[in-house]
């Protein structure tokens, strides 16, 4: 199970992005007002948990990490929030690598993250 479906419930969308062009972000929002990275959905949408959501795609487009799961992501704000745990240092490390990448996060925690 992927980590949408596993975390939010959800299939991955035909024209999910990780990385949606702010431009198309701004077009999209019917009140005029810039919508914020961390809260633009899997869609260009507003989605109060946008980020988390693309972090839980970029997380499903690698492999790697289709059998992890112990591990949850969250957002507060910008902030990328992991909690739980992975079987590795490594593996928590390139998880932090790709959550950071998603447009939108400023900071990615792992301090609710045990490994081993």
């Amino acid at each position: 199970m992927g980590w949408l479906k596993r975390l939010f419930g959800l299939e991955k969308p035909e024209d999910a992005q990780v990385n949606p062009d702010p431009t198309a972000v701004s077009q999209n929002n019917d009140t005029g007002e810039d919508t914020p990275l961390e809260r633009v959905g899997l869609n260009g949408e507003y989605d109060q948990s946008g980020l988390a959501k693309r972090v839980a795609l970029a997380f499903d487009e690698n492999p790697e990490f289709d059998n992890i799961d112990s591990l949850y992501v969250a957002q507060t704000g910008g902030t990328v929030v992991l909690k739980g745990s992975v079987p590795s240092q490594e593996i928590l490390d390139q998880l932090v690598e790709i959550a950071s990448s998603v447009s939108g996060a400023t900071d990615v925690t792992t301090d609710q993250v045990s490994v081993g």
